[in-house]
């Protein structure tokens, strides 16, 4: 039995969809990792080094942090990721073993 145009029609918008979701799922993960450092990098630089007059201690210490902060975030995606596979995998239905 042959799919209809809108049966096709509409495999296409939610390829389309899938695509898209995939796309600004990376580019999030992209700009948070960046933008953590940043932020770590201007915390220290520009707000507690010339407070306490440690220049570069706390701007190096902050840029680690902002590092680590971004790569718990693609982290807890990737693991997210993961757990769809899973539960995808799961949901197929299963082929009986026959030897």
């Amino acid at each position: 039995m042959s799919e209809g145009p809108e049966g096709k029609e509409q495999k296409g918008k939610q390829e389309k969809g899938e695509l898209f979701r995939s796309v600004n799922r990376d580019w999030l993960v992209g700009i948070n990792l960046v933008s953590c450092m940043v932020v770590g990098f201007s915390i220290g630089h520009w707000v507690l080094d010339p407070f306490f007059g440690t220049d570069p201690w706390f701007t190096i210490i902050f840029f680690f942090l902002g590092i680590a902060a971004g790569f718990k975030h693609l982290l807890k995606v990737a693991l997210s990721l993961r757990d769809d596979d899973i539960d995808e995998e799961n949901s197929k239905p299963q082929a009986p073993n026959n030897k």
